[in-house]
């Protein structure tokens, strides 16, 4: 390609190609056994940002609820974009991402967290183990229940757990109120009261909110704005999230290559971006990305179902993945995917360590 072009939509695809070369399972000497993976963003940086109205807060809340309760899209929604992948596969969130509100009375740092769960595998005790440290670090738990379904025992089990957390505020958020009627809602809403009074956890507030279609989206904000403490702002103006452009690249991957596939294919994903940065010999006007990731699965059948039959599965998720890539970083972004195997690394320590886990 003639490097003081844009890329077009044929050679981004055709990047893809080499994917197709067989890649050998990961030992000892891989290059695996460098020190990769989406690391835990670091905390907040504390700024002396001048004069601050009287009144003004700043503080963290952190969404938390079952798999697949809204939690992504709700920070989504609050921070006015997308800065946290999506999908209707249960426990797609596994780091801890902030999301930054700016308000003229003040800033709020949404923490988005894995869903609690019961573990199977290592991951899944390492990601429980992420959520319980965030709750205590945090102002504001806000514990999402979806409007679509009753309350069960993976609600109970987890304001059981949240209620031995003593000094955080407590909130309970009704998600997905587009897809219930008015009297299913209000009857939610008696139960996470009882709920509530079972578990000795007290709200300060109950709100049902709708991230899709917006609905008191607004008042939610005001809220939580409300139980922060009063103190200057954490994080500079314009800021939407700490999260490394790395680990954001990374996640939109994933949520791509998570669409569509099959039940238990999403938790053997993981995505690890080894090099990204602005191709050298562009002129400013016409910057390009290049990133460079690698897809780890499970087994040899997992890697077939990736990449699809002749590369055509692989290619539609670097296509999807570069759009939103773009969308996010605002530059025009040559993505460069290949699929590899870590065995069982879900369960393996080393290889969960590999991988930022």
């Amino acid at each position: 390609m003639n490097e003081q072009q844009q890329p077009d939509e044929a050679e981004v695809e055709d990047q893809l190609d080499d994917e197709l070369d067989d890649e050998d399972e990961l030992d000892d000497e891989d290059e695996f056994d460098e020190d990769f993976g989406a690391l835990p963003p670091p905390a907040a940086p504390v700024f002396g940002l001048g004069d601050v109205p009287e009144g003004y807060r700043s503080g963290f809340a952190c969404f938390v609820g079952r798999p697949n309760v809204g939690k992504s899209t709700l920070t989504n929604a609050l921070v006015g974009q997308k800065i946290v992948i999506t999908s209707d596969k249960p426990q797609t969130t596994r780091t801890v991402v902030r999301g930054i509100v700016h308000r003229p009375d003040g800033q709020l740092v949404l923490v988005d967290t894995p869903g609690l769960h019961r573990p199977r595998t290592l991951l899944g005790e390492r990601l429980n183990d992420l959520v319980r440290t965030t709750w205590a670090e945090v102002d504001v738990v806000a514990v999402c229940f979806p409007a679509d379904e009753r309350i069960g025992p993976g609600d109970t089990f987890l304001v059981n757990e949240l209620a031995k957390v003593r000094r955080t505020t407590k909130i309970a958020v009704v998600t997905k109120t587009d897809l219930a009627t008015p009297d299913r809602i209000a009857e939610h809403l008696l139960d996470i009261v009882e709920l509530g009074r079972a578990t000795g956890t007290e709200w300060a507030e109950i709100v049902p909110v709708s991230s899709v279609g917006g609905d008191q989206i607004p008042l939610l904000g005001d809220l939580l704005v409300g139980l922060m403490p009063e103190g200057p702002p954490l994080y500079p103006d314009g800021d939407l999230t700490d999260a490394p452009e790395e680990v954001l690249a990374a996640e939109l991957i994933r949520e791509a290559a998570l669409d569509g596939v099959r039940d238990e294919l999403p938790h053997s994903i993981a995505v690890v971006v080894e090099e990204m940065g602005l191709r050298e010999g562009r002129p400013e006007d016409k910057p390009l990305l290049d990133i460079h990731a690698n897809l780890y699965v499970e087994r040899d059948s997992q890697k077939g179902i990736v990449i699809g039959k002749k590369g055509a599965r692989l290619r539609e998720v670097g296509t999807a993945a570069r759009k939103q890539i773009e969308a996010l970083l605002g530059t025009p972004v040559y993505l460069d995917l290949h699929v590899k195997i870590a065995k069982d690394w879900q369960r393996d320590p080393r290889q969960l360590r590999k991988l930022g886990f």
